[in-house]
């Protein structure tokens, strides 16, 4: 359970975007789209780096968008999609004692919009309106570098409409700090790729159980088959961390499913079952989720976490 996360933070190896910046392949940047692919994905001994192929694939990428499962494909340079997001902007920056005690202190980088729009949406204020202000790639990598902290930890909003720019971000950092990817993790299989030898922990997001629910509450369809098989695509390329916001009404539809996949299909991975739901942004104008979670619900998420013999990360690390 975060083995590599712990490796790099005692600094027994280095995070995976140093090594992916090392790597040089075989590969022309001015070259198709196609033939970039084919180059990242063949990785044949060259003078190019590694991440200056993804940051190229993401830039075209960002031309027609296709971060995220909503393939918006509008052109960002000019446009916005259903994130809202054109240039990145920064809400905030700092460090955060407030997350999983493993991850502490964790230097939270904060991105206005997103591509979900949840109705009980808790950091509505970021995710829902663009605010914040725009920061060159070097002087947020040079930021992470001073600030030094146990992790530089993108989230949001969400990360995926800045995938591009964070991959610039990284380019000029030397941190030796491990990459955390805090997200809804409804991103497209090309977005997954990308990330793929950059991020070193997973902080994911698994909201429901069943896409009634995610249509319903974030206006995601096909939720449950992509965050399934991005799930499995993290745990083969990094660390995982999952979180669980339990939320009221919602423990056998949603947080019994989750779970029992988690426990049948994972290989162990940290889990943070959360009972922080509080009813925000649009809650209130839907009885179905209007409250505060009731002890009940609460004791009945943990009896279900102990049914599949999940340890919960609270508990593990602390």
């Amino acid at each position: 359970m975060l083995n590599h996360y712990n490796a790099v933070v005692k600094k027994h190896t280095l995070p995976r975007y140093l090594n992916t910046r090392a790597a040089l392949i075989k590969a022309d940047l001015d070259g198709t789209l196609e033939d970039l692919w084919s180059a990242h994905n063949l990785k044949e001994e060259g003078d190019t780096s590694l991440l200056d192929v993804k940051i190229e694939i993401a830039n075209r990428i960002y031309t027609h968008c296709e971060f995220c499962e909503r393939r918006c494909g509008v052109d960002r340079r000019n446009h916005v999609g259903n994130c809202q997001v054109q240039k990145p902007r920064i809400a905030s920056e700092f460090a955060h004692y407030g997350e999983e005690p493993v991850l502490v202190p964790s230097h939270t980088i904060f991105f206005s919009g997103c591509n979900f729009h949840c109705i009980h949406c808790q950091n509505w204020d970021i995710s829902q309106i663009i605010t914040g202000k725009i920061v060159p790639p070097r002087e947020l990598a040079k930021l992470i570098e001073v600030r030094n902290l146990r992790n530089m930890n993108f989230v949001g909003g969400d990360p995926i409409p800045n995938l591009n720019y964070i991959l610039q971000v990284l380019k000029e950092c030397n941190a030796g700090i491990p990459v955390v990817w805090n997200s809804n993790m409804y991103l497209t299989e090309e977005g997954m790729r990308l990330l793929d030898g950059v991020v070193d922990v997973y902080l994911t997001d698994f909201k429901y159980g069943n896409n009634q629910c995610a249509e319903e509450f974030s206006n995601a369809k096909n939720y449950v088959e992509i965050i399934r098989r991005n799930h499995l695509l993290a745990e083969k390329n990094g660390d995982l961390l999952i979180r669980h916001l339990v939320l009221p009404n919602h423990v056998e539809c949603c947080t019994y499913p989750v779970l029992k996949w988690i426990s049948e299909t994972l290989n162990d991975p940290a889990v943070n079952v959360m009972f922080q739901y509080r009813p925000e942004y649009k809650a209130m104008d839907n009885p179905k989720i209007d409250r505060f979670l009731t002890h009940e619900e609460k004791k009945r998420a943990l009896e279900i976490a102990e049914e599949f013999h999940i340890p919960l990360v609270e508990k593990r690390f602390m």
